[in-house]
């Protein structure tokens, strides 16, 4: 469970899969602290998978979630991050809530996404 007041952070580009834990703190480095407590998702190229670094207090972690029939909702891609709240993170990885309410709002849209 994410606690409720935590920010999350959305790479809107898509990163090289490959890359692992210090790779991915690499990247929030360049926007960032990451040592800071918030989740930082990046996507893949096919947005059938994300990842999700942040620190704990002791260590920074690493979860990795794969959709297997579906993709992950994303915000058009571009070089910036988007911040969203604990829930809608939660909602992106059932797969659907971002691609609803939710985008319309991050996105400034007046009509639902694909």
């Amino acid at each position: 469970m994410i606690p409720s007041g935590v920010k999350v952070f959305l790479a809107s580009h898509p990163v090289d899969f490959r890359k692992g834990i210090d790779g991915l703190v690499a990247l929030v480095r360049d926007a960032g602290d990451p040592f800071d407590g918030a989740l930082y998702v990046f996507r893949a190229k096919r947005a059938n998978r994300i990842k999700i670094v942040w620190w704990d207090g002791s260590g920074v972690c690493l979860y990795l979630k794969r959709l297997e029939k579906a993709k992950f909702c994303w915000p058009r891609i571009g070089h910036h991050r988007v911040q969203l709240t604990s829930a809608q993170l939660m909602g992106t990885g059932s797969g659907s809530g971002l691609c609803r309410s939710s985008r319309r709002r991050l996105l400034g849209k007046s009509t639902a996404a694909k």
